[in-house]
C-alpha cells in the first residue's frame, strides 16, 4: 500500500504546463488511466455514465455511496506542501490555472474520489467586488477596507466572473475534460453571511461581534450588504456551472453563529434566494448546503429546497435521517479526527455512518474539512472503504 500510494503521489507533479491560453497538455490521461483498472462493461459504464455521485444525489439505485472530502486538495497531501514551496502565496496557487488544475487533481490520483473539487477559496469573487483582500499564512484572510456604513456597501460592485475570475472557469473546464464521467466536478462559494463575516470584520474571527451587531442595531447596512453580496453569489454559482462544474456546494460556515431564530432573520432568506434564482435557469444543477454546527438548523436548512445538506458532527446521521425524511439527500458525515485514528476505527466508522444513512441519496464526506497532519495511508483507507463497499 505504502509504495502504491506514493507512486500515485508521485504522477501528479509536473503534468501540466499552460500556453497563453491555458490549453492543457497531458500525458496518459487520468481518465484513461482510471479506466485501465476497469474491465469490459464496468470500463464502458463509467464513460458512458453520469458520474456516481449525480446517480446517488438524483436518488437512483447505486451500488454504493458516492465520496470525496472538504478539503481534499491541499495542506495534508505531501506532495502539495512540496509544491508550496515552490508557489509560497496561496493566491498564485488558486488563480493560475494550471496550479489549480494541478493541485484539484492530486487527491484524484491519489485516491480516486467520487468528487473532484477545484482548488480556490469561498474569498475568491471578493476582488471583482472591489473588496481587496489577501490570505496570509499564518493569519488567514485579510479585507484590506472592512465594510461598516452604507456609504461602504454602495462601493461594492456586481460580481463579473467572466471578466474578474475568468481563472476559475478555465480551471474548471480543464478539470471536466480530466476526469470525465468518472466523477463530478464540484465547484463552491461561500454563503452571503458568511462571506459578509470576512467583509465586515476585517478578517476570521471569534465572536463574530462587528457583523452581529450590525445585524441587530443597523438591520438596513446589514440586508443591503447581504442583498448585494447574494446577487454576485448567484451569479457566481451560474458561472462555475456553466464552465463545467456539475455540482455546486454552498459553505455557510458561521451561519450557526446565529440563534436559530436569528439564523431564519439573518441568514435563511439569502440562501433561499441562491437556490431559488439558480434553479431558474439551471434546475437539474445539484446545489449541496454546508454550515457548521448546524445540529440545530437542519430543519431550516431544509426549506431552503438545497439538493443536499451536508451534515457536520453535531447530529447523529440515523437522527438527521429522522428529522430531514428519507427524501432528502446528505452528505457526511464522518469526524475528521476519526482518519487519525486506526485503519479499523475507520472502518467501523464508515460502516456505520453508511448503515445509518441508508442505500439512497447519501455521500459520504467528513463532517468538516480533512485536517491538516491527517496521515495519507488513512486518507486512502478511507476512500477504499467506500469504494469496495456494497449496498
Amino acid at each position: 500500500m505504502a509504495a502504491s500510494l506514493s507512486d500515485a503521489l508521485t504522477r501528479s507533479t509536473l503534468r501540466f504546463r499552460t500556453s497563453s491560453r491555458h490549453e492543457l497538455v497531458k500525458g496518459p490521461s487520468t481518465r484513461a488511466r482510471a479506466i485501465q483498472v476497469e474491465s469490459g462493461s464496468s470500463a464502458i459504464d463509467s464513460a458512458t455514465k453520469d458520474p456516481l455521485m449525480l446517480r446517488a444525489i438524483r436518488g437512483e439505485k447505486v451500488e454504493r455511496p458516492p465520496i470525496w472530502m472538504m478539503r481534499q486538495a491541499g495542506r495534508y497531501m505531501k506532495i502539495y506542501q512540496d509544491l508550496c514551496k515552490r508557489h509560497p502565496t496561496f493566491r498564485e496557487r488558486s488563480e493560475k490555472v494550471d496550479l489549480a488544475v494541478e493541485i484539484s487533481l492530486q487527491p484524484w490520483e491519489a485516491f480516486q474520489p467520487d468528487g473532484v473539487i477545484l482548488f480556490s477559496d469561498i474569498l475568491t469573487p471578493l476582488s471583482g467586488m472591489n473588496i481587496p483582500f489577501d490570505i496570509v499564512k499564518g493569519t488567514g484572510p485579510i479585507i484590506m477596507n472592512p465594510v461598516r456604513s452604507m456609504e461602504d456597501v454602495k462601493t461594492i460592485n456586481a460580481l463579473e466572473p467572466e471578466k474578474s475570475v475568468p481563472f476559475v472557469g478555465e480551471a474548471l473546464g480543464l478539470l471536466r475534460q480530466e476526469v470525465g464521467n468518472n466523477a463530478a466536478v464540484l465547484g463552491f462559494v461561500g454563503a452571503p453571511f458568511t462571506l459578509a463575516s470576512y467583509i465586515v470584520e476585517g478578517g476570521t474571527s471569534t465572536h463574530y461581534k462587528v457583523i452581529k451587531k450590525m445585524a441587530f442595531d443597523a438591520p438596513e447596512v446589514y440586508h443591503a450588504l447581504l442583498s448585494s453580496i447574494t446577487d454576485s453569489v448567484v451569479e457566481y454559482v451560474k458561472y462555475q456551472a456553466d464552465s463545467g462544474a456539475q455540482v455546486v456546494q454552498i459553505f455557510d460556515s458561521w451561519a450557526s453563529e446565529f440563534c436559530p431564530a436569528d439564523f431564519e432573520k439573518y441568514c435563511l432568506p439569502y440562501l433561499k434566494r441562491i437556490v431559488d434564482e439558480v434553479k431558474v435557469t439551471h434546475p437539474d444543477l445539484p446545489l449541496i448546503l454546508y454550515t457548521s454546527g448546524s445540529g440545530g438548523l437542519l430543519e431550516r436548512l431544509q426549506t431552503t429546497g438545497a439538493d443536499v445538506i451536508s451534515l457536520d458532527g453535531t447530529v447523529d446521521m440515523e437522527d438527521a435521517r429522522r428529522r430531514l425524511g428519507p427524501d432528502q439527500a446528505v452528505q457526511g458525515n464522518i469526524d475528521p479526527v476519526t482518519l487519525f485514528a486506526s485503519k479499523e476505527v475507520i472502518t467501523d466508522r464508515v460502516l456505520q455512518t453508511v448503515q445509518k444513512a441508508g442505500d439512497k441519496k447519501h455521500v459520504v464526506n467528513l463532517g468538516h474539512g480533512v485536517m491538516q497532519g491527517t496521515p495519507e495511508e488513512h486518507v486512502a483507507h478511507f476512500f477504499k472503504t467506500v469504494r469496495d463497499f456494497r449496498y
